[in-house]
């Protein structure tokens, strides 16, 4: 079985990969000009929306959400021929692009922001207040809370997030049975750290690590939780702002964050490896972890009840990470895409429609189980359209079951830099061995210094 999950898997990237480059050799003609570009010898209207979208790890992927969605838009337009362009970009260049784009006044109307960064492009006026159109449309309730909200800048409006993921712990049975280990001993901190220990004992000499522990760039997105869980967060609002009278101010490096930072400074003493490099999952399906924190699902190549039947026997999974004590309400972080229609768009109201459309769940609901992406809306994570995820996808319900707990990340326009101040926090604990307190105080003062205080 564990030959055939990564023949599956390397199958299915060779793929891919052909796919991609085939998109990419035709970059400049893009979606709208070759399938989904429609006769218009009659003499209709014609609008050709623009998009510039994160490619998703596969730029073909967005085919299967925008044509179903432009043909539904279509049909409802019989008086206008409609096309669509858009341009993928890798998620290191979808930022600078979108701003540089945006910033020069170039009309585009669709457009995919990461959540952590809508209130840069908000605040910049990039994009456009889309609170009237929701209040119209009236799906609020539709969503999970933490997503809605996710969407929000001063309580209005500027993207909608379309999917999220969530992580928690994995573990090989096989594993863990042949170090003695008890998967419900992971639960805990101290836990965690003794099956650590166990299982490095049994399996390192076989060149398998007992627990993987993030040292790479997104370190901070795995420590979070554990702030979170101790009702600490990255930042509050303060006021006595220099400029701003009330704006937010580090709150990482209380008591809280310190706490959370010296679990992992205790995982690094108990001989747990940090590691830089970072291959999402594939590092444990590899079998060279017996246990990861990660939102593997996106990684795992199953279509199938049966496939995911058999992968679930082999393979478990608790939908937490790691708590202080048993009474702590676990916690975990979300990322995910929003829609938002920039400022420059001349077919706001076209471009609105179709972000609506994709986002019905008979729609949208085929993608996310096809690309093994968690919903935020509540009838496709736990109503009438779950069906489908569940039967393929492995511990759905588990997965759904977090979002509740999940978090998101600030949006505001300093939070890149802040983040790399909590990673810089985060390597010198985890690799020079540095006292907790101290690397968070000096993450807080350089934030501090970004968001004005000082």
């Amino acid at each position: 079985m564990y030959v055939t999950i990564r023949l599956l898997r390397s199958a299915l990237i060779t793929a891919i990969g052909v796919l991609a480059v085939s998109i990419l050799a035709n970059y400049s003609l893009s979606f709208g000009s070759n399938l989904q570009q429609i006769d218009n010898s009659s003499n209709k209207e014609n609008v050709t929306l623009s998009a510039i979208l994160e490619d998703q790890g596969d730029p073909a992927r967005w085919n299967s959400l925008i044509g179903p969605a432009l043909d539904r838009l279509r049909e409802g337009h019989p008086d206008i021929t409609i096309n669509i362009d858009y341009r993928t970009f890798p998620y290191n260049e979808t930022r600078e692009k979108l701003l540089s784009t945006l910033s020069d006044h170039i009309p585009i109307d669709l457009i995919t922001l990461d959540q952590i960064w809508l209130g840069e492009f908000a605040e910049d006026r990039l994009i456009a207040d889309l609170t009237n159109y929701t209040q119209t449309w009236g799906r609020q309730k539709d969503w999970y809370e933490v997503n809605w909200d996710g969407g929000a800048v001063d309580k209005n409006i500027y993207g909608i997030w379309a999917w999220t993921d969530v992580r928690g712990i994995w573990y090989w049975k096989d594993l863990l049975d042949e170090a003695s280990v008890d998967p419900n001993s992971l639960k805990t901190w101290d836990g965690y750290i003794a099956a650590a220990k166990q299982l490095n004992s049994v399996l390192r000499p076989k060149g398998i690590e007992g627990v993987h522990l993030t040292g790479a760039g997104h370190s901070p997105d795995l420590w979070y939780p554990y702030l979170w869980m101790l009702g600490g967060n990255i930042l509050q609002e303060r006021e006595g702002h220099p400029t701003k009278g009330t704006y937010w101010f580090p709150a990482f490096n209380n008591s809280e964050g310190v706490r959370a930072m010296k679990f992992i400074k205790d995982q690094v003493d108990a001989g747990i490896k940090p590691q830089k490099n970072h291959f999402w999952g594939e590092e444990f399906l590899d079998r060279k972890f017996a246990v990861m924190i990660e939102a593997l699902q996106h990684h795992i190549p199953i279509t199938t009840a049966d496939s995911r039947t058999a992968f679930e026997e082999r393979v478990g999974f608790i939908p937490m990470f790691p708590v202080p004590h048993e009474d702590n309400q676990t916690s975990t972080l979300m990322g995910g895409w929003l829609f938002s229609i920039p400022s420059t768009s001349t077919h706001k109201d076209l471009a609105w429609e179709l972000i609506t459309i994709m986002l019905e769940p008979d729609i949208l609901g085929p993608y996310l189980v096809n690309h093994a992406n968690l919903p935020t809306q509540i009838q496709i994570g736990e109503g009438p359209f779950s069906e489908e995820p569940m039967r393929v996808i492995p511990y759905y319900n588990d997965l759904i079951s977090m979002i509740p707990s999940g978090h998101e990340r600030p949006n505001i326009r300093e939070y890149p830099q802040i983040a790399e101040f909590v990673k810089e926090a985060l390597d010198s604990v985890l690799y020079k061995g540095a006292d907790p307190k101290r690397s968070l105080d000096d993450a807080a003062s350089a934030s501090a210094k970004v968001l004005g205080w000082l």
